[in-house]
């Protein structure tokens, strides 16, 4: 009896071992995160469980609420990397980083990169080579409702929901691809025009690093406000199109963190850095390495697995 007792609490030990190795390893070197939607598609698809190096940017220490915020070995983002961070705009001020809510996202500008960006902080020139599976918002006229349901049909462009409508034009989602392929279709002019017109598409935004200055404009006065009051601590308001800092009007400001710019893969999802604003340093948890496991949300048990998803690098 004695020797089946030592035999079953050996047996325990195993699983336990491997449990406790598991936790190490989550807590110091790799964590795991879920896509739920299809912001980042064509890199990530909802499904996805992507591994994630904690060590790539320096690891973060955890409790920082206990003893600040420390880091490891730091490294920068680079431009393109798939990156694991904590909200930088949180409902709670008072809470540290690691305690907010968690996002995936693809870092397209770094500390004194300078982007171009439209009236809703739309990246339009870039160093990354534009996707032709990039998603972008087009209108045209509510008489024409009609006829693109049926070139979507003919053309077999799925996914191109209704995104909104008004008096006189209606607004689609689609890629530079199936734009393409709506205009061909289309006899005589184009009558599917950008949601954003390209003459509204010159506003330089320069992404603020650690002791740069940065010159107040019309166009970043707010997210700037926002950086200053969420992440420097600084007493920040816009008065009349002015910034006051501490009370005094400013036409530059500097900054004691790194910060960077955050997009998602598909332009028509606003959970990227247009909703947030800038990506301190700090909030930076770790780079999306592989797919270790992909299955299709709402799937049965035994279906919706998507094998060439699994161990696909993530880039």
């Amino acid at each position: 009896m004695k020797r089946k007792k030592q035999t079953i609490l050996s047996w325990l030990k195993i699983p336990a071992l491997l449990a406790g190795i598991t936790l190490l390893i989550h807590i110091f070197f790799f964590t795991s995160c879920y896509i739920p939607a299809s912001g980042m598609e064509n890199s990530l698809f909802p499904g996805d469980h992507v591994l994630v190096n904690k060590w790539t940017y320096g690891y973060r220490l955890p409790l920082s609420s206990l003893w600040g915020y420390h880091r490891l070995l730091a490294h920068p983002v680079k431009q393109g990397d798939i990156v694991l961070f904590n909200n930088p705009y949180p409902p709670v001020l008072s809470t540290s980083p690691e305690k907010r809510n968690i996002y995936i996202g693809r870092c397209i500008g770094t500390p004194g990169d300078t982007l171009y960006t439209d009236t809703l902080f739309l990246s339009v020139t870039s160093s990354i080579p534009a996707d032709p599976d990039k998603k972008s918002l087009y209108r045209y006229s509510v008489s024409k409702e009609k006829e693109i349901r049926k070139l979507l049909t003919d053309l077999q462009i799925p996914h191109s929901e209704l995104m909104g409508s008004a008096d006189s034009f209606s607004i689609r989602s689609f890629s530079h691809y199936e734009h393409y392929l709506l205009e061909q279709e289309i006899k005589g002019e184009s009558w599917i025009h950008p949601f954003i017109p390209d003459s509204l598409r010159h506003y330089p935004l320069i992404v603020p690093g650690k002791n740069q200055e940065i010159t107040i404009t019309p166009q970043n006065i707010r997210l700037i406000r926002n950086t200053l009051v969420l992440h420097e601590g600084a007493d920040a308001e816009v008065i009349n199109d002015s910034l006051y800092i501490e009370g005094r009007h400013t036409l530059t400001c500097r900054f004691t963190k790194d910060y960077y710019w955050i997009a998602s893969g598909n332009s028509v999802n606003f959970a990227d850095s247009r909703l947030f604003g800038l990506v301190p340093h700090d909030h930076v948890i770790g780079k999306g390495c592989w797919v270790w496991f992909s299955k299709r949300k709402e799937s049965a048990l035994f279906q919706g697995y998507q094998w060439d998803r699994i161990f696909k690098p993530v880039y």
